[in-house]
């Protein structure tokens, strides 16, 4: 079975599935969202011929929550039987090629949170964290279809802060292209429970120091229109392979 998580403003991307059940996050025992644009609520369907089950909003460390809780959601999914996960998140673009509305496949990541899921746990390999074969899938697909798929770092700090134009300049220094408040956590607790994992940055604003200022709702806004166009490309990956994901 396929999980996936809808990072901010990108709920829409759950109307292209089949639902045939609901499950909110207390119901499933976890923390519940405080931030708008995350509904709080797991969706059990199809999507392109295969089972999933679609995260729809996710809690933060800046909500005040552990990093264990911050990835409860993934753990959960995997009992009930996921073995892939595809990530999405909003991020804010550091690359000056990268533009708002358009997206980020993740080929690395950089954990800037100062926080594990795994603490206390063996140590995991992390070398490939984003699955090679499966981000050539959505590649080609992204090429047939004509939409450009950026591939880059995505960066994911603490927050709840944006970040300043001097923490931006650094980040740029090391390597990041995209940066965001999420994600990093996810992957490496789903890594560790041997998930195959691909993530994808919605590209909302440019960070700190690259326009005037940032917002919330920008983000919101910016999400949604985007979520469309990465509607289908996924839609069309996984029902290339219905099943095998």
């Amino acid at each position: 079975m396929l999980a996936m998580v809808l990072g901010s403003g990108l709920g829409v991307l759950a109307d292209e599935v089949e639902v045939t059940r609901e499950v909110g996050f207390a119901e499933a025992g976890l923390a519940v969202s405080t931030v708008p644009g995350h509904a709080g609520k797991f969706l059990f369907g199809k999507l392109g011929g295969s089972d999933v089950v679609l995260m729809k909003g996710r809690v933060h460390l800046y909500e005040g929550h552990g990093a264990e809780s911050v990835t409860a959601g993934v753990r959960w999914m995997a009992e009930q039987g996921a073995n892939s996960l595809v990530l999405t998140n909003a991020a804010g673009s550091v690359n000056r090629d990268f533009a708002p509305g358009e997206w980020m496949m993740l080929s690395d990541h950089l954990n800037l949170t100062g926080a594990s899921p795994l603490s206390g746990a063996n140590f995991i390999d992390m070398s490939v964290a984003y699955d090679a074969l499966w981000r050539e899938d959505f590649r080609k697909a992204a090429a047939d279809r004509g939409m450009k798929l950026n591939e880059g770092v995505y960066a994911g700090l603490r927050g709840p802060q944006y970040e300043t134009p001097a923490e931006i300049r650094m980040l740029r220094t090391i390597g990041a292209d995209a940066v965001g408040m999420s994600t990093v956590l996810e992957t490496i607790q789903a890594r560790a429970l041997g998930l195959r994992v691909v993530g994808f940055s919605c590209l909302t604003n440019w960070a700190a120091g690259m326009q005037e200022n940032l917002n919330h709702e920008e983000v919101l806004e910016t999400g949604k229109g985007a979520a469309r166009v990465m509607a289908g490309l996924l839609k069309e990956v996984i029902s290339a392979n219905p099943g095998g994901t």
